[in-house]
C-alpha cells in the first residue's frame, strides 16, 4: 500500500536513518539525487532505482540498482509510506528481475546469437511467496531442459548448464565498491552434496516423485517459477504438484515439520528466552513458528482444498481461517505478530545490511534499533514485542504439543491405569496392549512403528474406553492391526488429528463392516480428516470430474486405481456418517448410488478408450449401460451389488476400425468384460462392486452384450414377467444422450404395453414364493427378505405398475407416492418404505448378519431410524411388516 508521503515524515525518517543506520547513511551520501526528490522517487521505487547512467555491464548495473532500491525501500518503510506488503513485494520483484537478467546475461555471454531459453529458476522460501526481507538471501532451484538450452559446439549440455548457473551466482553475489546484488543459496536443491547446481528438469521431476524428503513438501508450498524460461519452470511445478499436495497425506511430513521446529528451539536455546538477544526468526514464538503453523495446516488440508494453496504466510492464515481450519482469533493474532516481527527484523538489517534476525544483547545496540524504529529505547521495543511473542508461542504450542505422557510399562501400573480409564475388563485390554508392545504383528515389528504406537496409545485407549462398546473397539482394533502390513502412517494420522480417535472408537464399536475395511486399508481414515467428509455426496457430474482427474503420464491402470481409491474412500465416509449420526440413511443410500454411477461411467469411459487403442471403434455404434435394481432406483447400501445390462447401438454385423478389428458382437462382449473387470476385480486399492449381469436378455445363458434391436425384440416378445418387473427400475447410466434416449424409449414402450399379455399378479406371486423358498431371511432383522419386508413391498409396487401401466419411476419411494396418489396403494406404504430402507442401510453396516446388535449399537440403530429406543424399533418393524404383508396380499389377490 502506498500512502501519500508527508515531507515531515520523510525528513524524520531520513534523520533516523542517518543517526541509527550506518548502511543507510552511506547510501544516502552516495545517492544524493534520490534524496533531493525523495517523494517522487517513492512513487515508483523500482523505476527510480533503474534510472541512472554509466554502468559497465549487467553485473554492475544490478549492484547499483540494488543499493538504490535498498535506500528507497528503507526510507519508504521508516516513513510509513510503505506497509510490509509493499516492502516485501518491492524486494521480491527486484530479486525476480535480477535473477532473470542474470540468467539471460549468462546465456548470451556464451551464445550471443541464441534465444535465452531452456533454463529456469524456481523460487522457494520468502522469494517464492514474495515476502523477501530487507537483507534476504534467495534459495532458488535451477533447472534446465537439455533439448532447449543453447550451448557451444561440441559442449555437453549438462556442462553448459552448470557453467551458466555458476555465472548467474557470480553476477549476483560478487561484491565490490558498488555493493552486491544478493546472496544465493542453492542448498535446497535435491541432494545438494552430490548433485550439480543446475538439474535436468526430468531428473528433478523424478526425484520429487520418488525420493524427496518429507520437509521438502513444505518448502514447495511457496515455490514459484520466477526467472528464466517461465514455461519450463511452470511445467516443472505442475508435474510435481501431486508430490506437494496429497489427498492422503503422509503424516510423517507433519511430524517432520514439528521436529524441525523442536530442533530449532533446542539449537537456539540461548535465544529462546524473550528479551535482548532474542532471535525473531527462530526463537520460540517467532517468525518461523507463525510460518510453520500455517504450513502444517496447509499440508493437512491443501490436498483436498485448493483454495488453501496460497504461498504468502498472511494470505495462508486468512484462507485457513475463512475455511474454518484455524481459529479466526488465532489467525488475526498471528498475522499482527508476523507484521511486527518482520518490521523489526527489517530494522535490524537496515543498520549494517546484515542478514540478521537477532535483537542485540548489548543495551546500547538495542536502543539504537529502537531509535531507528521511532521508539524511545530498547525497553519499549521489548515490551512492544512481548505480547506477540507470547501469543505466537502459545498458539504454536497448542499445535505442536508436548509429547503425550507415555503409558506405564509396568503391567500392574498399566492395568490400574486402564481400569481408571474406564475399561471393565482391564486385564484383557492389558494383554492386548502388551501384545502390541511386543511387536507380535507385522505392522509393529520395527522400533519406529512401536514408537509411533506409543505416541498415540494414551489418546487412543482413552477414546476406546469411552466408546459405546469399549471391548468391541479394542478387539476390532487389535484385529485390524493384525492385518495391516504397516501402521506407522496410520498412527501419525491419529497423532496429528486426535479427534479421529473418538470417531474410530465409534466405528470399531458399531460397524464391523467398516472395521474390516480399515483392517485392509487403514488410509481410508484419511478421508475423514475434513469436515466435508460428512457433507452430502456431490452430484454425479461433479463426482465424475473428480474421478476422471489424471496425474502426469497416468495410464489405464493408474486411472482404475485412482477411481477405486476415491470410491472406497467415499463409501467409507458415507458409512461413517451413519455411525456418527451425521446423516439420514436415506440420504446415505442415495449417496452410495451417486458414487457408484459416477464410478461406472468413468471406468466404462476409460475401458472404452483403452480398448479402442487396439481394436478401434465400431462406426456409428457405442456401448450403453442400463442399470436395474437398487442401482437403477438410486438407493444402494454399503454392500449392494450393481445390476447392469450392457447394450450397443448400431449394426450388430459391423466391424471395428482398429489395428485388430473385431465384429461388433465380439467387440462389445469383450469390452463389457473389461468394464465388469474394472468395476469388480480387487486390486491394491481394494474391491469396488460385485456386478450382476443376470438380468440381461436370456439371463446367464445369453450373450453378455446385445444390440438395441435385439434387446427391444426380446423385451417385446420373449421376456418373462419378472424381467418386465426389473425394467420398472431401469435407468441408462452410460452412453451418449441420444443412445440413452433410445434405450429409455424402448423401456418406456415395453412398460406401457408393448409386451405379451400375462396374469401379472399370479406370475408375481409365484416368483415371490420361489424366492422365499430359495433365499430366506438371513435373520430376524433382515429388512429386505423378511415376510413383509422390502422385497414384498417391491413386488407389490412393480405388480401394480405393470398391471395398471402407470407410475413408472425408477426410484421406489416416488413410485409409491404416485401409486398412492392414484388410489392404487395405501399411503402408509411410503413411511413403510422409508423405515425399511433406513433399517436395511444401517444394518448392512452394523449387523450384516441381521441379528440384534449389542445394546450400544441398538441405540445407534434407533437414532438412525429417528426412533426413541430399540423397543420402538422392534415394534415399528413388526407393525410395518404387517402393513406391507396386507398390501402385498391385496395386490396378488389373496
Amino acid at each position: 500500500m502506498l500512502l501519500q508521503p508527508s515531507p515531515q515524515l520523510l525528513t524524520e525518517a531520513l534523520e533516523r536513518a542517518r543517526t541509527h543506520a550506518p548502511f543507510l547513511a552511506m547510501l544516502a551520501d552516495r545517492e544524493p539525487e534520490l534524496i533531493e526528490d525523495l517523494s517522487a522517487a517513492l512513487a515508483d521505487p523500482l523505476a527510480r532505482a533503474r534510472a541512472f547512467e554509466g554502468a559497465a555491464g549487467e553485473g554492475q548495473r544490478l549492484r547499483i540498482e540494488r543499493r538504490r532500491l535498498a535506500l528507497l525501500v528503507a526510507l519508504g518503510d521508516l516513513a510509513g509510506v510503505f506497509d510490509l506488503t509493499r516492502v516485501t513485494r518491492l524486494l521480491s520483484d527486484f530479486a525476480d528481475d535480477a535473477l532473470d537478467r542474470a540468467i539471460r546475461a549468462a546465456i548470451l555471454e556464451r551464445t550471443p546469437d541464441a534465444e535465452p531459453r531452456g533454463f529456469a529458476a524456481i523460487a522457494l522460501g520468502k522469494q517464492g511467496s514474495r515476502e523477501l526481507n530487507y537483507s534476504s538471501d534467495i534459495d532458488p532451484i535451477l533447472i534446465f531442459d537439455p533439448r532447449a538450452l543453447p550451448c557451444r559446439p561440441r559442449e555437453a549440455v549438462e556442462e553448459a548448464a552448470v557453467r551458466i548457473g555458476r555465472r548467474v551466482v557470480e553476477l549476483l553475489q560478487t561484491r565490490d565498491a558498488d555493493g552486491y546484488v544478493m546472496r544465493v543459496d542453492l542448498r535446497l536443491r535435491p541432494s545438494p552434496e552430490v548433485t550439480p547446481i543446475v538439474l535436468p528438469v526430468e531428473a528433478a521431476i523424478s526425484y520429487y516423485e520418488s525420493q524427496a524428503l518429507p520437509w521438502e513438501r513444505a518448502a514447495f508450498i511457496r515455490a514459484r517459477a520466477c526467472a528464466g524460461d517461465l514455461a519450463l519452470g511452470q511445467g516443472f511445478l505442475e508435474a510435481i504438484r501431486p508430490f506437494v499436495w496429497r489427498r492422503a497425506l503422509d503424516y510423517g511430513t507433519i511430524r517432520e515439520i514439528r521436529d524441525i521446529s523442536r530442533r530449532i528451539r533446542d539449537h537456539y536455546a540461548q535465544a529462546q528466552k524473550f528479551g535482548p538477544g532474542y532471535d525473531l526468526k527462530r526463537g520460540r514464538g517467532g517468525i518461523r513458528e507463525v510460518e510453520f503453523f500455517a504450513q502444517i495446516h496447509q499440508l493437512i488440508h491443501g490436498g483436498r482444498e485448493p483454495e488453501l494453496r496460497v504461498p504468502a504466510t498472511r494470505d495462508a492464515l486468512a484462507a485457513l481461517a475463512a475455511a474454518g481450519r484455524i481459529d479466526a482469533g488465532d489467525a488475526a493474532a498471528l498475522t499482527e505478530a508476523y507484521v511486527q516481527f518482520r518490521t523489526i527484523e527489517h530494522r535490524l538489517q537496515m543498520v549494517n545490511d546484515l542478514q540478521t534476525h537477532t535483537l542485540p544483547a548489548d543495551p546500547g545496540a538495542l536502543d539504537n534499533v529502537a531509535g531507528l524504529h521511532g521508539l524511545a529505547d530498547g525497553t519499549v521495543l521489548i515490551e512492544t514485542l512481548r505480547p506477540h511473542v507470547e501469543r505466537v508461542g502459545s498458539v504454536y504450542d497448542s499445535l505442536a504439543g508436548e509429547e503425550d505422557a507415555r503409558l506405564p510399562s509396568d503391567s500392574d501400573t498399566l492395568q490400574a491405569r486402564l481400569a481408571g480409564c474406564g475399561f471393565e475388563n482391564a486385564g484383557g485390554v492389558l494383554r492386548i496392549v502388551e501384545g502390541w508392545r511386543g511387536g507380535s504383528y507385522p505392522a509393529l515389528r520395527t522400533a519406529q512403528a512401536r514408537e509411533a504406537l506409543e505416541a498415540v496409545l494414551p489418546g487412543l485407549l482413552d477414546a476406546f474406553a469411552h466408546a459405546p462398546d469399549s471391548i468391541h473397539a479394542v478387539t476390532r482394533f487389535d484385529a485390524m492391526l493384525s492385518r495391516l502390513p504397516s501402521a506407522i502412517n496410520f498412527f501419525r494420522l491419529l497423532e496429528a488429528q486426535p479427534g479421529l480417535a473418538k470417531l474410530l472408537g465409534a466405528i470399531l464399536s458399531h460397524a464391523p463392516t467398516l472395521a474390516d475395511q480399515l483392517g485392509r486399508r487403514a488410509e481410508l481414515l484419511d478421508g475423514l480428516i475434513d469436515a466435508s467428509a460428512f457433507d452430502p455426496v456431490a452430484e454425479v457430474p461433479v463426482l465424475m470430474r473428480e474421478m476422471a482427474a489424471c496425474e502426469r503420464g497416468a495410464d489405464y491402470q493408474w486411472q482404475l486405481e485412482h477411481v477405486r481409491r476415491l470410491v472406497n474412500e467415499k463409501r467409507f465416509a458415507l458409512g461413517a456418517q451413519i455411525v456418527a449420526g451425521a446423516s439420514d440413511p436415506l440420504d446415505v443410500s442415495a449417496g452410495y448410488a451417486r458414487v457408484a454411477e459416477a464410478a461406472a461411467a468413468v471406468l466404462a469411459d476409460a475401458a472404452v478408450e483403452e480398448f479402442a487403442r487396439v481394436h478401434g471403434r465400431v462406426p456409428q455404434s457405442e456401448l450403453v449401460i442400463l442399470a436395474l435394481g437398487r442401482m437403477g432406483g438410486q438407493a444402494l447400501t454399503h454392500a449392494s451389488d450393481l445390476d447392469l445390462v450392457y447394450l450397443f447401438t448400431g449394426d450388430y454385423a459391423a466391424e471395428s476400425d482398429g489395428a485388430k478389428p473385431l465384429g461388433a458382437v465380439t467387440y462389445y462382449n469383450r469390452l463389457a468384460q473389461r468394464v465388469t473387470a474394472a468395476l469388480s476385480v480387487p486390486t491394491a486399492a481394494g474391491p469396488l462392486y460385485e456386478v450382476d449381469t443376470r438380468l440381461r436378455p436370456s439371463g446367464a445363458q445369453g450373450p453378455l452384450t446385445v444390440s438395441l434391436d435385439a434387446f427391444a425384440r426380446y423385451q417385446r416378445e420373449d421376456a418373462w414377467t419378472w424381467e418386465h418387473m426389473a425394467l420398472t427400475r431401469a435407468r441408462p447410466i452410460f452412453g451418449s444422450d441420444a443412445a440413452r434416449g433410445a434405450v429409455a424409449g424402448i423401456v418406456d414402450a415395453v412398460l406401457h404395453g408393448a409386451r405379451p399379455e400375462r396374469d401379472i399378479p399370479a406370475d408375481a406371486a409365484k416368483m415371490r414364493a420361489e424366492m422365499a423358498a430359495h433365499k430366506p431371511a438371513a435373520g430376524p432383522l433382515d429388512a429386505k427378505l423378511l415376510d413383509g419386508g422390502l422385497v414384498d413391498l417391491e413386488f407389490a409396487v412393480h405388480t401394480l405398475q405393470l398391471q395398471h401401466r402407470t407410475a413408472f419411476e425408477p426410484r421406489l419411494a416416488l413410485a409409491i407416492d404416485q401409486l398412492a396418489a392414484q388410489g392404487l396403494m395405501p399411503a402408509a406404504m411410503r413411511p413403510a418404505h422409508d423405515f425399511l430402507t433406513r433399517l436395511l442401510v444401517t444394518m448392512r453396516l452394523v449387523a450384516p448378519d441381521a441379528q440384534p446388535p449389542g445394546a450400544a449399537t441398538q441405540a445407534l440403530v434407533a437414532r438412525a431410524l429417528g426412533l426413541a429406543s430399540w423397543d420402538e424399533v422392534v415394534a415399528t418393524l413388526e407393525q410395518t411388516r404387517q402393513e406391507v404383508r396386507a398390501c402385498w396380499a391385496a395386490v396378488r389377490g389373496h
